[in-house]
């Protein structure tokens, strides 16, 4: 079953993303996140990878051991930063050799000190470049895309970035997972203009249960997420207390994760941070626990 088919003909496709862990206690921390999650039945299960290959050996670690212990497809992001055409090859072949059945296809963030994109010797610009790539040389993989629901920070404008994403889409992206929002709104709307411009890829809305409103707000700041009214209000209502600001980040994300269900999203997709706390109560509240 290809990956598109996880969110097509009345099925719900449930995906996690992990980052590569730096230190032995926070990877076993990962791997009791991963087991509690699989209770989900997740149809996909992502690895992201450092800017010019930098976790490249313990991304496919990461992606490897989710094989070893659990019957699920992986993923493995992959970005054009700091790579050449035949570096990207190279770790698309390693990629394969492990199981690794889909590729997370982006174009990157600039490196850590960096503010503009650069391209790298030999290497590629955009992300829909890495996906003919990939679809013409790797047809086994399935390719995800980003989208953005709020429009991608260094977008000429909401237009030229939906155009962008049609052309990632065209050039054999299989399923479109955006990046994570806290205003369902702007998800809807960004899947209203989808539709109108002829993109039929299914949509996967990207989620992040907030357990600490500090780090949000670090986070938002750096993709250019708003945070809603309601949303701050919660959190300042919690105050400094770590529980209160679970619950309230808990009792968020489920109401907006009812609503998108609601609205008839094809799936979710879950950035748990490497923990399974705050998603496991949220996807219970909401019933998404198979019985």
């Amino acid at each position: 079953m290809s990956i598109r088919d996880a969110y097509e003909n009345g099925r719900f496709g449930l995906s996690f993303e992990l980052f590569p862990p730096k230190t032995p206690e926070s990877e076993r921390a990962m791997w009791l996140t991963v087991a509690e999650l699989m209770a989900f039945e997740p149809a996909l299960i992502t690895c992201t990878y450092g800017a010019g290959g930098s976790t490249r050996g313990t991304t496919l670690d990461v992606l490897r051991g989710v094989r070893e212990r659990h019957e699920v497809p992986v993923a493995s992001h992959l970005t054009c930063v700091g790579s050449s055409v035949d570096e990207l090859r190279s770790y698309l072949h390693d990629a394969a050799a492990i199981g690794v059945t889909a590729i997370v296809a982006l174009r990157g963030d600039p490196p850590k000190g960096e503010t503009e994109f650069r391209q790298a010797a030999g290497g590629l610009r955009y992300a829909a470049e890495l996906v003919t790539l990939i679809n013409d040389e790797f047809p086994d993989f399935d390719i995800l895309v980003a989208g953005y629901p709020e429009t991608h920070q260094e977008a000429e404008s909401p237009a030229t970035d939906l155009t962008n994403l049609k052309r990632k889409c065209a050039a054999g992206g299989d399923v479109v997972v955006t990046q994570l929002f806290y205003d369902n709104a702007d998800f809807f709307r960004f899947r209203d203009r989808c539709a109108s411009l002829g993109i039929t890829t299914p949509i996967v809305p990207g989620i992040m249960p907030v357990t600490n409103y500090a780090q949000i707000r670090r986070i938002a700041s750096l993709c250019k997420a708003t945070l809603p009214e309601a949303f701050t209000q919660a959190f300042e209502a919690a105050g400094d207390d770590e529980a209160a600001q679970f619950e309230a980040g808990v009792a968020y994300a489920a109401r907006q994760v009812e609503e998108l269900v609601a609205g008839g999203v094809a799936g979710m997709h879950f950035y748990v941070l490497n923990k399974s706390p705050a998603t496991v109560r949220v996807l219970e509240h909401v019933g998404l626990r198979p019985a």
